[in-house]
């Protein structure tokens, strides 16, 4: 992953239910744990999750905790 894609406008780019699923994931919490959360099925997280890899070129949950860092969520 480029770490010039983590800019501001980064974030931006996230829905903010993409970000509090990020913001969940980074925490280490399961998607299982992040949907009851959230009020959400785990499939609908899978799928916000599916989302942030495509538009941020990211392909792991290390460097979706890396970005979620480095965005400050």
């Amino acid at each position: 992953m480029s770490l010039t894609l983590e800019t501001p406008h980064t974030a931006a780019t996230l829905a903010p239910r993409e970000q509090e699923a990020l913001r969940h994931i980074a925490a280490g919490r399961t998607y299982l744990q992040t949907a009851r959360h959230m009020g959400l099925s785990k499939h609908t997280v899978d799928a916000y999750l599916r989302r942030i890899r495509a538009k941020l070129n990211v392909h792991s949950t290390a460097e979706l905790t890396r970005l979620a860092i480095t965005l400050g969520l």
